[in-house]
């Protein structure tokens, strides 16, 4: 990609967020919304000019049916991938709220934080993440803990799998609470299969440093991601967040084995490109 293609397309993300982000902030902020379009819209906007596909298989979670999806982590693209399927919040470390640009961009997409230098920061987290739940809506936890490979699976997390049953908690009619495995993967590139020296340019973790990552993967040309929706799993007041928590990682292992063997199941959705006259409510388009 030239330079000048690179200048054309950061300015027509920065146009679209201009268009979607004030609205969408007004309906936050004044109307009291919990959620609107317009974060789905910028994600595939994103998506479109920077030649990223995203599939999904498996079964989502019914529209208004809430859910605490437990994720891997691959790289920051793993947002705008999974933002760009159904209106949804993220959980994220505290100093991302500073970071310029991405800070403004997470305030948006209603990201809750944590900060992992506070003792007591994961009840806090837990209780805000449960009353999401309790509000029915779907909150994303990547479970690792941090970004990967794209290889290797790290052990997930139960930590802030409690916020489940805080969702119980606040809402004491509710039984259960469904657990959501999510599996993210970036099987081919320019429709070929991802080579081993090739994952460096796309999965972002360890030490890497963000400018020289962003060039490769501007550089590198089309990618492809899929999600894969695991089988949920109930989580009620008796249920041990250990053993739940451990039940949804190896629903994600096994879904990326499949997905890397080519066994995956076949796509139901296919989110981008961006089409002219985007229908959102279209189920074969994304399930809001």
């Amino acid at each position: 990609m030239s330079r000048f293609g690179l200048a054309c397309r950061v300015a027509a993300l920065a146009l679209a967020f201009a268009v979607l982000a004030p609205p969408h902030w007004l309906a936050l902020r004044v109307l009291s919304r919990r959620a609107t379009p317009a974060p789905i819209l910028f994600h595939r906007v994103f998506l479109w000019l920077f030649g990223v596909r995203v599939t999904q298989s498996g079964t989502p979670p019914a529209p208004g049916e809430a859910a605490l999806v437990l994720a891997n982590h691959v790289s920051w693209l793993d947002i705008i991938a999974i933002g760009s399927l159904r209106p949804l919040s993220f959980v994220a470390k505290s100093e991302i709220a500073g970071w310029p640009v991405i800070g403004g961009l997470a305030a948006l997409q209603r990201t809750i934080y944590i900060d992992r230098q506070r003792r007591g920061a994961t009840a806090t987290v837990s209780a805000a993440m449960g009353h999401r739940l309790a509000e029915g809506e779907l909150v994303v936890l990547f479970a690792e803990g941090t970004t990967g490979d794209g290889i290797r699976l790290l052990p997930f997390r139960s930590s802030l799998v409690g916020a489940a049953r805080a969702a119980l908690q606040a809402e004491a009619g509710r039984g259960r609470v469904r657990l959501q495995p999510l599996a993210i993967a970036y099987p081919r590139r320019n429709g070929l299969p991802v080579t081993l020296s090739e994952r460096s340019e796309i999965a972002w973790y360890g030490d890497m440093e963000l400018a020289p990552h962003l060039a490769a993967f501007v550089q590198g040309g089309a990618i492809d991601v899929h999600v894969v929706w695991g089988a949920p799993i109930a989580f009620e007041a008796s249920t041990d967040r250990k053993v739940a928590t451990a039940a949804a990682e190896a629903e994600v292992r096994a879904a990326l084995r499949g997905v890397r063997a080519g066994g995956a199941c076949p796509p139901t959705i296919s989110v981008s490109p961006v089409r002219p006259g985007l229908d959102l409510h279209d189920p074969e388009v994304a399930t809001i």
